[in-house]
């Protein structure tokens, strides 16, 4: 990985951040707490930043709609995210 792929994997990153920032208060929480269990259990391959992505897509998607995040993803955060994650290899000891 070089000096670039650094600098573009940062730019990505607060490009990202600033979205989250962008999202309802709500949503933002629960975005939190998702993020923080998928470091903890999460997929080998979290750091793509697909599936980080993807969820706030459907975050942005969801609050445009008028919906309440937890319309969207349930009560239980944990439940939904390893819904996401089922089927792939995780860090889950």
């Amino acid at each position: 990985m070089g000096i670039r792929d650094i600098i573009e994997g940062k730019k990505q990153w607060r490009a990202h951040v600033a979205r989250v920032k962008a999202l309802p208060p709500d949503y933002r929480i629960v975005y939190q707490e998702m993020q923080k269990y998928l470091f903890k259990v999460g997929p080998t391959d979290l750091y793509d930043g697909r599936l980080l992505t993807g969820i706030v897509d459907f975050f942005e998607e969801g609050a445009a709609a008028g919906k309440n995040v937890l319309e969207l993803i349930g009560s239980d955060v944990a439940s939904f995210c390893d819904g996401l994650i089922k089927d792939s290899p995780t860090h889950r000891l």
